[in-house]
């Protein structure tokens, strides 16, 4: 027998290698397209969560600038129309306020209301009921009041301070000559319903 004859050929009847211990067989076939496929999903996947979240952040801008110009913009809501709205609103208050007859009292005293609003609304229902009322009945008391100059002290979006300066004539049974009274007041407003109404009365 030569050298070459104890040659190890491989024999031909050996059974193929199966899983066991310690052998693993990877069986997964792996098709050229699909791979490819893999590959693009896996680089689309990064692109789309930015452009997603760029398109929500653009939105909500636009949104927020939008509710700023229209709603909450304080120079708009403080320019020169919301001063002579604060001025009107104060001076028919005031007017209302002070102005009165005994014949039609209860419907000057409710379209004074109509002005008024929080505690300061509160206390005019009292002091009309208790004072003004039976004091108006009683010396037949007829009062009116004209604004004679006005001015804003303060303005914001939902709060105004206004300057007035008022006459107010009154007269009665027993004194048929009108009293003349010049007053001045500082008159606060609050925006209530996207109107202005009075929520305090100070003389100066």
């Amino acid at each position: 027998m030569s050298a070459d004859d104890n040659t190890e050929q491989p024999d031909a009847d050996a059974p193929d290698l199966e899983p066991g211990d310690g052998v693993e067989i990877d069986k997964t076939t792996h098709d050229p397209d699909e791979r490819q496929a893999d590959k693009t999903t896996k680089l689309r996947r990064p692109v789309v969560a930015p452009l997603v979240l760029a398109l929500l952040f653009l939105v909500s801008g636009a949104l927020a600038a939008w509710l700023y110009v229209t709603q909450y913009r304080p120079d708009q809501q403080t320019d020169a129309a919301a001063s002579k709205s604060a001025l009107d609103a104060a001076r028919d208050g005031i007017v209302a306020l002070l102005s009165y007859k005994p014949e039609t009292l209860n419907q000057d005293i409710s379209a004074a209301k109509s002005h008024l609003t929080g505690d300061f609304l509160n206390f005019y229902d009292q002091f009309t009921r208790d004072v003004v009322t039976p004091a108006a009945k009683e010396k037949k008391l007829t009062t009116s009041a004209q604004v004679v100059g006005a001015a804003v002290s303060e303005l914001h979006p939902n709060s105004a301070v206004v300057l007035l300066f008022v006459n107010q004539a009154t007269v009665s049974q027993d004194r048929p000559d009108p009293a003349m009274t010049a007053s001045t007041v500082l008159v606060s407003l609050a925006k209530v319903h996207g109107k202005w109404l009075i929520s305090k009365f100070d003389p100066v």
